[in-house]
């Protein structure tokens, strides 16, 4: 069994190399009969003799040049393209042409850079017409001329698609409809006329089977197909790059076309700035390219109610009216490179599963986008000028949950503002919930201030802090009082060498013991005591600060009494306040009684701080040392008054 199945491969084997090389051999055989039968064709003495049976092409060669002039770009059994067709050598194309009849398996042709008259032109044509060619495609045609009517004979072709591209006309006065009729009746089901500043087009004189139409890159004007009923057939008009203006009359020219589906009228002038016309499109049509035209939010008053597809990239959209008529059965929308401030909302895209919206103008988009688009599969919103705020982070919040809807996440969302955010993508840009929620952030904010009042309060009350401020008031209007009624020449004299403070319950010491031994005695001191020196009518804060003013010392009697006395702390704050003013050394503390440190009053901070910091006298309980305390009492206040002044004094007494 195995030795057969090895026969059986070896005999396959050699019937395989066999059928190459026979294959190989009638291939060049072939080629070779071809060339000398379009030489016998046309023989050079000008003979009629002609071949019995036309050969087949079958070649790869590129770019070869055989004797008849023009180049051969491709040969093969099933494609020909053949460039470099003149009128020197377009009748032996023709004639080459007719020998490919329907039996053939030659169905592509290509002819490029033909420079041929019209009727060449035409007769090649009609040669193709009856051949076995399916598609045809020339490029570049120069030189036609001589344009006149001709009679074509459309019948029992094999012709599905023609492709026309770059034909320059060089006829000046012609009639028009000779050249279109010719295109516009053609029973074919696909026509190209591209890139040939073709102005116009006739409507087939009957039913046409055209299903695919291109006319892009021409000068076709709103006056293209008008009240033509003949395109029953056609499903794809391609009329891109035209000159096109008006949308509504786009939309008549369509109405009459029954099985239109797609249409592209993309790179026109196109607008629609009468919003009382009525559009009118076909009811077939299903895809609508109308991009990179001169559109504004208007256009959404002239569409065709069945559109699945619809391209509105690179116009002057601003947004998209809530009141527009509702397109059910649009799905895929294409609104980038517009003018845009916010996602349009799908309450008149009910069925919308595709949006793009790149490259817009919008800085926050509405977080409610999917909530009133639930059917929306893909959104494209990148390349957008986004601004990096608390109103985007809902928005970058419903992204992450939306389960990948959003296409280019994250790269193509990037901050715009502000300008220390530039740059930073979305994904990466978090705020506080502080900073963002309003509400908690007031609730916040009053929470602080009243917390902040509450404690400058307490220590207000705690400081006596409005006593102090009463305190620098009265000191203020005393002085201003005091500046205006005295001459600003005169200078302050010191009239006395110590003003006494003292609470009234410790007024027998005073009286009985300090002031005696003071101002008695060699070297009597002058004392202000309140009793005899201040002036009457005048307020007892101006007369105790007149007094302290006037007085070069200023004694204190401390006493648990001196620290419940109001008036004795009017007098020490003014006395400190000159203290620190004149920087003086000016008090003089006396500790008639200790006084524990529980019953000084919170306001009385500064006596607290000047028992610390400064040295006071302490009046002794035994008898033998009061000597030393008055004598060191009197060595404090020692100072000389001015002489007219003390004269003064003595007179008075």
């Amino acid at each position: 069994m195995t030795e057969k199945m090895g026969s059986l491969r070896n005999f396959f084997l050699y019937k395989c190399l066999f059928a190459l090389t026979f294959w190989n051999h009638v291939s060049l055989s072939v080629e070779n009969e071809l060339f000398t039968s379009v030489s016998n064709y046309f023989p050079e003495d000008g003979s009629d003799k002609k071949v019995k049976s036309p050969p087949l092409l079958y070649t790869n060669n590129h770019q070869s040049k055989a004797n008849f002039d023009w180049v051969v770009i491709q040969n093969t059994t099933e494609s020909l393209s053949l460039s470099e067709i003149t009128n020197d050598n377009v009748k032996k194309l023709i004639a080459l042409l007719s020998n490919f009849s329907k039996g053939s398996r030659l169905q592509n042709l290509t002819l490029t850079n033909m420079s041929v008259d019209w009727d060449s032109l035409i007769k090649v044509f009609q040669t193709v017409w009856h051949s076995s060619v399916e598609y045809c495609t020339v490029n570049n045609v120069k030189q036609l001329s001589h344009i006149e009517g001709y009679y074509f004979d459309y019948s029992g072709t094999s012709m599905k698609a023609l492709t026309v591209k770059k034909v320059l006309i060089t006829d000046l006065y012609f009639v028009q409809d000779d050249l279109y009729k010719i295109f516009a009746d053609m029973n074919i089901a696909a026509l190209t006329i591209a890139e040939s500043e073709m102005i116009h087009m006739l409507c087939p004189s009957s039913d046409s089977p055209f299903r695919y139409l291109n006319f892009s890159k021409n000068d076709l004007t709103d006056l293209l197909f008008k009240k033509c009923d003949k395109l029953i057939k056609l499903e794809t008009l391609i009329l891109q790059k035209n000159k096109f203006e008006s949308l509504s009359k786009v939309s008549f020219m369509t109405s009459r076309m029954k099985s239109l589906k797609y249409l592209d009228m993309s790179n026109n002038l196109l607008s629609h700035d009468a919003p009382d016309v009525q559009c009118q499109w076909s009811e077939s049509l299903t895809e609508l390219d109308l991009s990179s035209n001169q559109l504004t939010e208007s256009v959404f008053e002239c569409l065709p109610v069945n559109v699945k597809k619809l391209d509105l990239q690179t116009n002057q959209i601003t947004s998209v009216p809530r009141g527009m008529a509702e397109l059910k059965s649009l799905k895929e929308l294409n609104l980038a490179s517009n003018r845009l401030a916010d996602l349009p909302g799908c309450g008149g895209f009910t069925s919308l599963e595709f949006l793009n919206i790149e490259m817009n103008l919008i800085l926050t988009p509405s977080a409610d986008f999917f909530q009133s688009c639930p059917k929306v599969r893909e959104l494209q919103a990148g390349q957008n000028p986004f601004k990096c705020s608390c109103e985007l982070q809902d928005f970058i919040r419903l992204v992450r949950q939306s389960g990948g809807k959003l296409f280019g996440w994250p790269s193509a969302y990037v901050c715009e503002y502000p300008e220390d955010l530039r740059g930073t993508q979305l994904k990466d840009f978090h705020l506080t919930e502080l900073a963002c929620n309003t509400t908690l952030l007031l609730v916040t904010a009053l929470l602080l201030t009243l917390v902040l009042v509450a404690v400058v309060a307490f220590l207000c009350i705690y400081l006596d802090v409005p006593w102090y401020v009463r305190m620098t008031w009265q000191w203020t209007q005393t002085k201003r009082r005091a500046w205006h009624h005295q001459p600003e020449e005169q200078e302050r004299v010191l009239q006395f060498h110590a003003f006494i403070s003292y609470s009234e319950r410790d007024s027998l010491w005073v009286k009985n013991e300090l002031i005696p031994n003071l101002e008695k005695g060699e070297g009597c001191v002058q004392l202000c005591q309140h009793e005899r020196n201040f002036v009457p009518g005048k307020s007892i804060v101006e007369n105790i600060i007149n007094c302290i003013e006037k007085s070069y010392k200023s004694i204190f009697v401390l006493s648990p009494n001196f620290v419940q006395s109001e008036w004795c702390h009017y007098e020490l704050y003014f006395a400190h306040h000159k203290l620190f003013s004149e920087n003086s050394n000016s008090l003089i503390l006396i500790l008639l009684e200790p006084i524990p440190p529980y019953i000084i009053p919170a306001r009385y901070h500064k006596l607290k701080a000047l028992m610390a910091k400064r040295t006071y006298l302490e009046w002794p309980k035994e008898r033998s040392k009061h000597a030393l305390f008055w004598a060191n009492l009197r060595a404090a206040i020692s100072i000389n008054l001015p002489t007219s002044v003390e004269a003064t004094e003595e007179q008075s007494d």
